[in-house]
């Protein structure tokens, strides 16, 4: 952070700030019949921002987010798990457009405010009506409480639930930032098979917001793989409804500057803990390039090392394979000069200007046996720097993807 930001983590997730409400039910959309239909409610209108998947091939209820987040308001959110509606045909967006309907007639909102997103097997045609009659329950239990079953109701192959909120400090006011986030597989800048909303209470509008959203996750979700697969329906969502009555914050202020710390901090936890969850996963790592010549030489750097199978595999492994990660750096397509470039894993030093040093190997295993993996490239090329984060490579990914659709 560019300053000490006074903010304080809080509970309640999505529906931490003033004037959210979630719900989650069981549609039954997934194999297990477990809760796989989310809302979110704005009691009133919000400013909206979204980033999304930079995929060619891009699921329906994507697409027409993307046209209404364009209108720069939202009050209402439907999710659904276990069901991508994404490679459909025809059908894809008429169906998109049906759950934003049912969802804007429970609510009595219009229905350009409402968003849509889902998430699960691709090609297979939504079962609509399932979801249309799971609605009115959803909208009839909207509760500040329904965040937690609202972050459930968006996994997939998740193991945990993913939430995040926190409050912050600005003039007399106090604002508040929460979200939710899915993912798992499918993880790969820019972005990754993830769902994230978040909701403020901030007043912002929506284009100020858009800036915000759009820095945030540059250093969060698009420093995060899993597997080098990008997905059809990746989404970030924000809402500010404005109830904190703070002045409206304005680029360029010292306010925005609290704002974005905020929104980055809630964006990089829910970040980091989508890389710890990736398929099969049991230890997250944490990729720092420091010495780059340019930010974007850092993150290529950063995230190519996050990346590479074989490097991910050696964490796994336990094995202080350092040759797999100046390998990845020298692939990334980032600048700098191998035969200047120091390695650390933790705290023990591996490789040195780009050759082999005498290390000790029980200590270089420890370092990978921490849940971070710490990992430092020092590039010795320049000032700027850069973290990604990913996790190591088991066999339960294989045994997960092989029978994701069976």
């Amino acid at each position: 952070m560019t300053e000490a930001v006074n903010y304080k983590e809080i509970a309640g997730g999505v529906t931490a700030a003033k004037g959210f409400l979630a719900s989650g039910v069981v549609a039954g959309l997934k194999k297990d019949h477990k809760l796989d239909l989310a809302a979110i409610y704005s009691e009133v209108p919000a400013s909206v921002a979204g980033v999304y998947t930079t995929n060619l091939v891009q699921a329906a209820p994507l697409e027409l987010t993307r046209q209404r987040v364009a209108g720069g308001t939202a009050q209402a959110v439907i999710i659904n798990a276990g069901n991508a509606n994404a490679c459909t045909g025809e059908r894809g967006l008429p169906d998109a457009k049906e759950m934003t309907r049912s969802l804007a007639v429970a609510l009595d909102l219009p229905e350009e405010y409402v968003m849509v997103a889902s998430t699960g097997v691709i090609g297979v045609p939504l079962p609509l009506d399932k979801v249309i009659k799971a609605v009115p329950q959803a909208t009839s239990i909207l509760s500040k409480e329904g965040h937690s079953l609202a972050r459930q109701a968006i996994m997939t192959t998740d193991l945990i639930a993913k939430e995040y909120a926190l409050a912050i400090p600005m003039g007399e006011q106090v604002i508040t930032i929460g979200g939710m986030a899915k993912g798992s597989g499918m993880i790969h800048p820019n972005m990754a098979t993830m769902l994230c909303f978040v909701t403020t209470d901030a007043v912002i509008s929506s284009e100020v917001l858009q800036t915000a959203l759009k820095g945030a996750v540059d250093q969060s979700f698009n420093m995060i793989t899993v597997d080098g697969d990008t997905s059809t329906n990746d989404m970030v969502l924000t809402l500010a409804n404005g109830q904190a009555g703070n002045p409206e914050i304005q680029i360029g202020s010292k306010e925005f500057d609290l704002f974005y710390q905020g929104l980055l901090e809630v964006c990089t936890t829910l970040a980091k803990k989508i890389a710890r969850d990736g398929e099969g996963a049991t230890r997250l790592i944490e990729v720092k390039v420091t010495g780059a010549p340019s930010l974007a030489d850092a993150r290529l750097a950063a995230r190519s090392v996050a990346g590479s199978n074989l490097f991910k595999a050696a964490v796994f492994g336990k094995d202080a394979n350092w040759g797999r990660i100046l390998c990845a750096v020298g692939y990334s397509g980032a600048k700098f000069e191998p035969t200047r470039t120091d390695i650390f894993l933790g705290d023990v030093p591996v490789s040195k200007d780009g050759g082999a040093i005498p290390f000790d190997e029980d200590l270089a295993a420890q370092a990978l046996e921490q849940d971070p993996v710490i990992v430092t490239v020092n590039l010795k090329s320049g000032d700027d720097s850069a973290t990604a984060w990913g996790c190591d490579l088991t066999y339960d990914y294989v045994r997960i993807n092989g029978s994701y659709r069976t």
